[in-house]
């Protein structure tokens, strides 16, 4: 697990915190689905442990989308 107590996570930590892939977060980042960097290190962008903790990730709401081939419509 990402180190909560770090001044910064880069894309990896990300992923770690949130086990998926690290190419999952360089595509929520590509289509603004990441909020952004808190800062830039160099090249790298860095993010403050808080604002990703409190970051709804795409994909994890309460369900919805397109209903079971095996649930009748009403």
């Amino acid at each position: 697990m990402a180190d909560v107590d770090a001044d910064y996570w880069t894309m990896a930590d990300i992923a770690e915190h949130l086990g998926i892939k690290l190419r999952s977060v360089h595509t929520y980042r590509t289509r603004g689905e990441l909020p952004p960097e808190d800062t830039m290190i160099g090249r790298t962008p860095v993010w403050r442990p808080a604002t990703i903790t409190s970051w709804k990730r795409p994909g994890q709401g309460a369900g919805g989308g397109r209903p079971r081939k095996d649930t009748p419509e009403t």
